[in-house]
């Protein structure tokens, strides 16, 4: 009998992310790149944001799941900003996007007031053009799938389950 045990890495150092803490079990020192409180799984461990990055550029994970505030339909994905919002910086998207791992986009298929998240193509900035392999959604399944036409690659949504 096999047995296969996942690891959850936050690109802030954590490998071993265990469930959201219950109400007033959160400890605010222990956070994911998202700033929500978490807890730690047994047999975690703490390395530097450093070393989260360099197993990402090392290509050593086998998928990355993130959100997105927008996919389109040929797999780019755009996620790090919202025109006329400040941010600080675009974090740790771009490297997750394009490690070489699997990656798969869990989000809403409709933003705020009705706005559509999947879309033909992406009108924000982009975090990384077709790379995105499966998309989840609170409406849809979808795996994108790589073609390659006379020398030419392209990408296509295809749906899986409903």
């Amino acid at each position: 009998q096999m047995c296969i045990r996942d690891r959850y890495m936050g690109e802030n150092g954590i490998v071993g992310m265990g469930p959201y803490p219950k109400k007033g079990q959160e400890d605010a020192d222990l956070i994911n790149a998202g700033k929500e409180t978490i807890t730690e799984a047994i047999g975690h461990s703490h390395n530097r944001s450093s070393d989260a990055f360099g197993m990402m550029r090392g290509k050593h994970l086998h998928m990355t799941m993130l959100g997105s505030l927008q996919v389109s339909e040929t797999g780019d994905i755009a996620n790090w900003i919202i025109p006329g919002q400040k941010v600080k910086g675009m974090g740790g998207a771009m490297d997750l996007v394009t490690c070489g791992s699997r990656v798969v986009v869990v989000m809403e298929h409709v933003g705020p007031g009705g706005t559509a998240k999947f879309l033909p193509k992406c009108t924000i900035p982009l975090t990384g053009k077709g790379c995105i392999s499966t998309l989840i959604t609170d409406m849809v399944i979808l795996r994108l799938r790589t073609r390659v036409c006379s020398n030419t690659r392209t990408r296509k949504a295809s749906c899986c389950r409903r």
